[in-house]
């Protein structure tokens, strides 16, 4: 499932964004939607990659059963929105880099995962090491 999350991240990179990638995915692994950050591509400061791929997954009748998978550990937009659907459980390819509200997932009931996944890391900090000031502004310092 990260496999397409990272391909989503890279879609974004060549794109001039910012290498997050998302998918949410049936608890049985069957894809419903995938996306990434295209706060720059779009000018849209609110399409982040989970919002992206859970806006492409369309309406669900209950998320409980979904899982979202992330490169990068979700901030607390994305965790907010994580909890608000009462999505299930997150995958996420690297919480070193950025470390969003994953444990505040974790604390209110949802199944997390950490993969610290080296292409995701790797990702990350070539991103920021070449682009520190678009870096900045996506993390709102």
């Amino acid at each position: 499932m990260l496999d397409v999350a990272v391909e989503e991240a890279r879609k974004g990179l060549a794109e001039g964004g910012i290498p997050i990638g998302a998918a949410l995915f049936s608890r049985d692994g069957v894809l419903l939607g995938s996306g990434h950050n295209r706060r720059v591509q779009d000018d849209d400061p609110s399409v982040h990659g989970e919002t992206d791929a859970f806006r492409a997954a369309g309406r669900q009748r209950n998320y409980r059963s979904t899982v979202m998978v992330t490169t990068l550990s979700p901030c607390w937009y994305c965790s907010g929105l994580v909890r608000q659907f009462n999505i299930g459980a997150v995958v996420i390819g690297e919480a070193q880099t950025f470390s969003g509200g994953h444990d505040w997932l974790a604390e209110n009931g949802v199944e997390v995962t950490v993969l610290s996944d080296e292409r995701c890391i790797g990702m990350m900090t070539d991103f920021i090491a070449a682009r520190p000031e678009l870096w900045l502004e996506d993390i709102g310092e």
